[in-house]
């Protein structure tokens, strides 16, 4: 017989029917009575295969007492219970893996529409600005600027070594400093104040919730450039909202927020942001290699197999900047 799995979120199309040839799956995404589907179904499954949007409680996983593995088809996970997870013993993989080049080419392409006001340079054509006005004022270059990163997992290294590429000075925050060829700075304020862009790349939840302070948004100071890849909770919102608008930070290129889909209307009303839809790692390229992962983790968990992108819940909790939510 099939193994059971309870689909609690559905992947792309292609993974979809892998899952489907493979397993016997059990679809709370598409029950009514979901808390009386998983009483049912949930002692069956010894996996779950999800993504980042759908929840993973302690209630949910009382009622799924087999579970060993929750394959997730997106990087972060904010809404598990990953202590819970480790106290029963769950493993948990993600898709940072599938992800990473396009979060950091998304990285990059937030920092430079900022620097180089794309936004508005749009506008200024499609406008007539630029005949009745003539040339939009000067931006500024990155090109010999110091970046600075908060994170240096797979994504935050590989939005190094494009920044760089790019004559720019990388210099980073993480907990642990890492084997890379990059400066290590032990406190972020400290990098803030040495860096022209800040770009936040650091795992979601309560460890880094208001990571990026006040304090870390006025050492950046009216000149500097915030971009966030990570999570809207990594970032004190209240404060981003009062520096931006008092000036005590120059711009912000934001792809998550702390409300989505429908971000703080203070925030949007902003001319000192640059704004995209938590679509960092939007490509249909993207999109399905991260389904693929829980096809993959998934054999490999049944086939008693290493699984391939383990997230090691140290401690019931991802150590910040070991891995990076898109």
């Amino acid at each position: 017989m099939k193994p059971d799995v309870m689909m609690l979120h559905a992947q792309r199309p292609a993974a979809m029917a892998q899952l489907e040839a493979a397993y016997r799956l059990h679809r709370w995404d598409l029950a009514e009575d979901k808390a009386a589907f998983l009483a049912e179904h949930g002692p069956k499954c010894r996996a779950a295969a999800t993504n980042g949007h759908a929840p993973l409680t302690a209630e949910m996983l009382a009622a799924m007492p087999a579970l060993e593995l929750a394959a997730c088809s997106s990087a972060g996970f904010d809404g598990f219970d990953v202590a819970e997870m480790a106290r029963r013993g769950v493993k948990l993989t993600n898709s940072s893996p599938a992800l990473c080049d396009d979060v950091a080419d998304a990285a990059i392409m937030l920092m430079l529409a900022a620097r180089r006001g794309m936004v508005q340079g749009d506008a200024w054509v499609r406008s007539g600005d630029w005949a009745k006005k003539g040339p939009m004022p000067l931006m500024h270059s990155t090109s010999g600027k110091v970046l600075g990163i908060a994170g240096m997992g797979t994504i935050g290294q590989a939005i190094a070594r494009r920044g760089a590429a790019m004559g720019m000075e990388v210099r980073y925050w993480n907990r642990r400093a890492k084997d890379v060829p990059w400066a290590h700075v032990a406190d972020l304020a400290d990098l803030a104040s040495q860096a022209d862009t800040l770009i936040a790349i650091v795992a979601g939840g309560e460890g880094t919730r208001g990571l990026v302070s006040e304090r870390v948004m006025e050492a950046l100071g009216p000149e500097g450039l915030l971009v966030n890849v990570s999570r809207g909770s990594v970032v004190d919102e209240e404060a981003l909202i009062a520096c931006l608008g008092d000036g005590r930070l120059g711009h912000a290129a934001l792809d998550v927020y702390a409300s989505e889909p429908d971000p703080d209307p203070r925030l949007v009303s902003l001319p000192n942001t640059t704004l995209y839809p938590h679509h960092a790692s939007g490509t249909v390229e993207t999109r399905d290699a991260m389904a693929q992962t829980v096809v993959d983790n998934l054999a490999a968990f049944f086939a008693g197999q290493p699984l391939l992108s383990e997230v090691i819940l140290s401690g019931g909790a991802p150590a910040a900047g070991e891995r990076a939510p898109c």
